[in-house]
Order: C-alpha cells, then sequence, then structure tokens
C-alpha cells in the first residue's frame, strides 16, 4: 500500500526520488529500542522563519515559509508511547513553554523494512502546512492525509509534502504519523478489554489536535476533510464507521482503499481493507498469546510486562507482514469492540456509517496482493494456472474459463491475472461499496481509468495499467513539467476536484467535469482518464466490463 510522496519536484525525477528515499530509510535508520522519551527534535532543526509563530495547546511553534507556504514540522499531538503507554490509547503530550522550532520532520514509526527496522516508537508527530496569508479568523478548509503502507510501514519513508495541495486550494494541509504493525495493533487478553486498534486511535487523536488547533493556523475545524491511498483509503473508510471517530471530520477521500484479495488467501497484508473481514477481538487477543510466546513472553504472568520490555526492533522483526499461525500478534486494524464494532463492508451494509460525505474509488488495473512480489506476478501460461488455481481453488476452472489467455494481447498472462485480481479485489468491490454508502451518505464514486500515469515503483518493463494509488501522482504534482499534455491536463483536473471536494462538498468545481453524487436513482461512478475525458459511467457498464456477477456471487460478505 504505497503512497505516493507530494515533493515538489517534477514528475520524472519524482521516481528517482522516491526510489532513493526508500533505500535510504531502510537502509539507514535503525528503530530505537530505548523506553525513554526523546524530546521533539533532539538534533539541530533549522532556523524558523520570522512571524512563523502560533501558539497550540500545548505550546507555541514556529515554522518556516517558502513559495507562500508555511510549514510546520513534527508537532507533537500525543506523548510518546513507551514504557506502559506501550499499546496503550494515546496520551496528550507534555505541553513546553519554550516556542518549539518545527522545522525537521518528525520520527516516522516503527516499521519493519527490507534492511532492517525503521522508525522510532517516539512518533506520534504530525505536519501542518498553511498559505502564508492564512491565520486566526481565516476559515479554511482543511485536508488531513493519513499515509499508506499497509499499516506496516510510512510508504516511501517520509511523511508527503502538501505544499502543492495548499497553494492550489488555499487550504490548511495536515499529515500524520500513526502507530504500525505490531506495535499499532496488538491485542492482547493482558491489556483489557477492548485491545488493539492502537494506530487508528492515533488518528482520532491527531484529528482531536486538529480540531482544537487548527484555526490558530487558518482552518475551519468544521470543515476537514481526510485522505489517503491504499492503507490510508482504508482508514478512512475504517474512520467513517468508527463511533470513536464522530464527529472528528466531515468528509473523506479514500483512495485504492480495496486492496486485499477478497477471495482466496492474502499474499503480503493482513486483511484490512475497506471491505476485509477484520479479525474478531478473540481472534485477535488468540493471535496476540501466540505472538507473546513467539518472543519468549509466553508465560501467563506478566505477560504484557515482559512484551514491553522487549525492543521496539524485536517486536517489529517477529510480526512479519501477513496474520498467520506462525507470526501470531494482529498487525492492522481489528473489531475491538469500540473503535471498531463491526468491519467496515458490514458497516457500509447496514448503514453504520457516521454523518460524512465519501469520494471512493479504485484504480481498474490495480493488483496489490503482493506488490514487487514475483509469487504473485504471472509470466507464463503454466505460472497463470497455477496462480488462479492457487487463489481460487473451486472456482479456479471458471475464472480460467473467463480470462482465457487468448483474449489478451500476445496471450499474455501478466496481464490476465492483473486483470482479473484488479476486478475480484478491488474493482468490483468498490462498486458494491458505492451501492451500499450511496444509500445512506454522500457518496462520490470514481474509477481511475488512466493507464499512462508515470510509474513510480513497479516494474516499468510490464504492461501495469491504472495501477494502485496512481491517481495520486498527478494529485501531487506540483509541476507540469515532464507531463505530457493529455497527463498535465489530468493533473489539473485531479487537483481542483481533490481540493475542491475539500472545500465545498462536491469534486463539481471549476475547470472540472459534472459529477453527480451515486443514488439508487442515478447509479453512476467517474471514469477518470486524461485529455479532459474523463465522463461518468453508469455502474451496471463497469460492472459488466469487470465480470461482477460472477465476482460478487462467490465472495463472502462481511459476517461482523
Amino acid at each position: 500500500m504505497m503512497s505516493v510522496t507530494g515533493r515538489s519536484r517534477r514528475i520524472p525525477t519524482l521516481i528517482a526520488a522516491l526510489i532513493a528515499a526508500v533505500a535510504a530509510a531502510l537502509a539507514g535508520v535503525t528503530a530505537a529500542a530505548s523506553h525513554a522519551a526523546a524530546a521533539p527534535h533532539a538534533a539541530a532543526a533549522p532556523a524558523c522563519t520570522d512571524g512563523t509563530t502560533v501558539t497550540t495547546n500545548s505550546g507555541p511553534v514556529c515554522g518556516t515559509t517558502a513559495t507562500g507556504v508555511v510549514s510546520y514540522l513534527g508537532i507533537p499531538y500525543a506523548a510518546p508511547p513507551v514504557g506502559d503507554l506501550r499499546w496503550a490509547p494515546p496520551a496528550p503530550p507534555a505541553a513546553w513553554t519554550s516556542t518549539l522550532q518545527a522545522t525537521a520532520p518528525g520520527n516516522i514509526c516503527v516499521a519493519p523494512g527490507s534492511s532492517g527496522v525503521v522508525g522510532n516508537e517516539d512518533c506520534l508527530n504530525l505536519n501542518v502546512q498553511a498559505p502564508a496569508d492564512a491565520g486566526p479568523g481565516s476559515h479554511l478548509p482543511v485536508m488531513v492525509e493519513i499515509h499508506g503502507g499497509g499499516f506496516l510501514s510510512t510508504a516511501f519513508g517520509a511523511l508527503n509534502d502538501g505544499s502543492h495541495l495548499v497553494s492550489a486550494g488555499h487550504l490548511i494541509y495536515v499529515a500524520i504519523n500513526y502507530r504500525l504493525g505490531i506495535l499499532g495493533f496488538m491485542a492482547n487478553k493482558g491489556l483489557g478489554r477492548h485491545s488493539g486498534d492502537y494506530g487508528l486511535q492515533d488518528q482520532q487523536a491527531a484529528l482531536r489536535w486538529v480540531r482544537q488547533n487548527i484555526a490558530k493556523f487558518g482552518g475551519d475545524p468544521g470543515n476537514v476533510t481526510i485522505f489517503g491511498q491504499s492503507a490510508g483509503g482504508a482508514s478512512v473508510c475504517e474512520q467513517a464507521v468508527s463511533p470513536t471517530a464522530r464527529g472528528l471530520f466531515q468528509k473523506g477521500i479514500s483512495e485504492s482503499g480495496f486492496y486485499n484479495s477478497a477471495v482466496g488467501p492474502n499474499q503480503v497484508w493482513e486483511a484490512a481493507d475497506c471491505k476485509s473481514q477484520l479479525p474478531t477481538e478473540a481472534q485477535a487477543q488468540d493471535a496476540g498469546a501466540t505472538f507473546a510466546a513467539k518472543v519468549g513472553c509466553g508465560h501467563a504472568a506478566g505477560q504484557v510486562a515482559c512484551l514491553r520490555a522487549l525492543p521496539a526492533a524485536t517486536l517489529a522483526s517477529a510480526a512479519g507482514q501477513v496474520l498467520s499461525p506462525d507470526a501470531g500478534g494482529t498487525i492492522a486494524p481489528t473489531i475491538n469492540g469500540t473503535t471498531l464494532p463491526m468491519s467496515p463492508g458490514r458497516a457500509f451494509a447496514t448503514g453504520h456509517v457516521n454523518d460524512v460525505s465519501l469520494m471512493i474509488g479504485a484504480s481498474r488495473d490495480e493488483i496489490n496482493g503482493g506488490v514487487g512480489s514475483p509469487s504473485v506476478i504471472a509470466t507464463t501460461p503454466a505460472q497463470y494456472t497455477a496462480l488462479v488455481q492457487l487463489k481460487y481453488g473451486r472456482y479456479a476452472s471458471r475464472v480460467l474459463a473467463l480470462y482465457p489467455l487468448s483474449r489478451f494481447p500476445s496471450s499474455s498472462p501478466f496481464i490476465a491475472f492483473r486483470t482479473l485480481e484488479a476486478d475480484a479485489d478491488s474493482v468490483c468491490p468498490a462498486l458494491t461499496a458505492d451501492r451500499q454508502l450511496g444509500r445512506h451518505i454522500p457518496t462520490f464514486a470514481f474509477e481511475d481509468d488512466d493507464s499512462d500515469v508515470p510509474n513510480f515503483y513497479l516494474d516499468p518493463a510490464n504492461p501495469n495499467g491504472a495501477y494502485h494509488v496512481a491517481e495520486g501522482a498527478l494529485v501531487f504534482a506540483s509541476s507540469l513539467a515532464g507531463l505530457d499534455a493529455n497527463q498535465a491536463a489530468l493533473a489539473v483536473q485531479l487537483t481542483s476536484q481533490w481540493t475542491g471536494y475539500a472545500s465545498t462538498g462536491s469534486p463539481s468545481v471549476t475547470g472540472t467535469p459534472l459529477w453527480t453524487a451515486y443514488t439508487s436513482h442515478r447509479p453512476d461512478v467517474m471514469s477518470l482518464a486524461p485529455a479532459g475525458d474523463s465522463v461518468m459511467v453508469p455502474a451496471s457498464t463497469l460492472a459488466a466490463q469487470h465480470n461482477c456477477g460472477f465476482w460478487d456471487s462467490i465472495t463472502p460478505a462481511p459476517s461482523s
């Protein structure tokens, strides 16, 4: 679940910069094992720009100004979740009196990486970016980004830069870090009832900070839009149905929030997306007991104390990427009974949704059961058949009949498997969510049909199509240089739609096509296309194109 960075760079150099950032983060950062709370920005931070001081509820902060945007980085919104606060709800940060130089990024949260564990437990911080002419009384709309990364990592090793959105939409942008993986989501009976989901609780604590403080930066606490890609998109779904998030935001944008396997095994990520049946509280606690035994803390007495005494890196390394009997420990959202009393898919179907508006969608060619994993990429006809049989078991013959290699260019097994996985796991579940949500709340549905977005993380030798989180590269594109005219037109359109929706509650703003809400009387989906060719398409047309009748018939509905 990868998120696109919004650094102010040209798109061609964006790809190289992102890859370099990932490599540097994974190779050069080691998770701190200390249980002592570090002071914010222990290293020397750059000097603040004069006149940027804002007094928050916890203390004064100052930032830097560049190209008309004031940036405040690494502001603590909660206490470091260390010691007895590891696997506890977020607590208020300690107040400070000296002005905090919020001019350097805060720590990212602990996560396993290919070259070792990265991040730091002292990571509950956020960034605020605002127009230089904003201030108390400006009442600007607020966009709060929840980063992706499978609930297991901070995608690309850093929070996004929202300067482009701030300038284009004249709004306030906030980006947050939240606890990840085993440190953010483990449940255990020793932690009491309703344990787990600490990462979601962190997101809500950040939103409460926004509600209490954002007016001082020029924002309107009554006009907050949360948005995110991949696990960030799934977070939007989960916050939309969480009773404890009620009233913390008014609108949400969920991008590529449908990525887990709908049928068959998950190859990489724990089931946690907008449609998944999440682990029950009992299942999560059992998994927590298994994990405790795995890391040498299986004794009944003092189990939690033993776990809290272990280095964060040890815990993150042992937890793995998927929920499995040998891994134990939940590493993504669960039904803990309070933060989430039911899975989002079940809540969508039954109308247990907060009073919010949602813009929600998937990319046409999504495949994220194993981004970058050769085990889920078909390169030969034999691999294609084997993967279909592995994933779909008794349905495999019907799947192969619906998606015969002869129907794809050069009988490509890569395109065939990419297509059926996207249909099964993303597009059809998204259309189901559109239909369900449209009965209860204002819902603006989209499908990204742009197959020519510059590729920033997949193998460019493959025909990846409109891939997972592809539109994010254009939403954050601060420069149109390097884009062809068609992509440049869509980049301008998407930025206008995303910021316009945050401002007004409608993505139909000047310079964009009419985008109507999805209703039972008008069940239409916005097909995002380059060159000004985006158009509303009947959901029934998309469902037929993607064989949704078949996939819906074999996909189990969330039971809780």
